[in-house]
């Protein structure tokens, strides 16, 4: 009998992705789906939830700040698939650009809640089918958990806080066989990075080019990385040669050195 490479990921994991309808989490969607992977994805967009969905990806409506909404989500997940694997915690938002005394409490509030309040309300639901499975939690978090971002205060203490979450749960959870671990992108390509470059360059006096320039120039490999990127670390995460990986906070960032 072969042995499975230690590379590659089972194919009958079911993997549950919070904001798995766009951007860096239908990059992991599909990713997963693609090596027959059961997949069940929540946004709280029902159009792109509806676009996203395949024979192998499911979706729920669901906003991941919302307590009840997010229970329902796992409770159809749950029913969906028989049972959790892997639970990626990757809804957030970016929140604010500005300097602290201008940020409203409400923009600070709805950045916590999204991002924060949103990756714990997954563990709490995630935590009894990933110890049942002995399964495995990834935290979506970004490069400004372990960075300061000036006029992104809001949006660097929620990613702060989530890999402080990951590494938790990790100690709680690791004596039940779960792991638990946080994954940092850096400058990500596409349009929600585009809105930032924008906003931070209207902050600064810049333009959209020279803010970009600026940013790309703080990278040791002078590039933005890929949503494809992103997916590529969470599935390395479930293969047998990322079996002992826990507690990290992981950056697929390209090499940033300051923000």
């Amino acid at each position: 009998m072969t042995s499975p490479s230690p590379l590659t990921p089972p194919n009958d994991l079911r993997v549950l992705i919070t904001a798995g309808a766009a951007g860096i989490g239908k990059a992991i969607a599909d990713s997963f789906a693609t090596i027959g992977a059961k997949v069940h994805i929540s946004d709280v967009n029902a159009e792109a939830v509806a676009g996203a969905c395949s024979d192998n990806i499911s979706g729920t409506v669901a906003d991941a700040a919302d307590e009840a909404a997010t229970k329902a989500l796992f409770d159809e997940a749950r029913q969906t698939l028989g049972g959790l694997d892997l639970v990626i915690a990757n809804a957030g938002i970016e929140g604010p650009t500005s300097t602290i005394g201008d940020i409203s409490a409400e923009d600070w509030d709805r950045t916590i809640d999204i991002n924060l309040r949103g990756a714990y309300l997954a563990a709490r639901f995630a935590a009894d089918d990933l110890i049942a499975s002995r399964g495995s939690f990834i935290a979506i978090a970004s490069v400004a958990g372990r960075l300061p971002f000036a006029y992104r205060t809001p949006y660097a203490a929620t990613k702060w806080g989530v890999i402080g979450l990951a590494k938790s749960l990790a100690s709680e959870l690791g004596p039940q066989g779960v792991r638990a671990n946080a994954i940092l992108p850096g400058i990500v390509e596409g349009p929600r990075i585009d809105r930032v470059i924008n906003a931070r360059a209207e902050k600064l006096g810049l333009t959209y080019d020279e803010m970009r320039k600026r940013n790309l120039e703080k990278v040791a490999l002078r590039r933005m990385v890929s949503p494809n990127d992103i997916a590529a670390m969470c599935m390395f995460l479930t293969t047998p040669g990322g079996a002992n990986i826990t507690g990290q906070a992981l950056s697929v960032c390209a090499g940033v050195e300051t923000l």
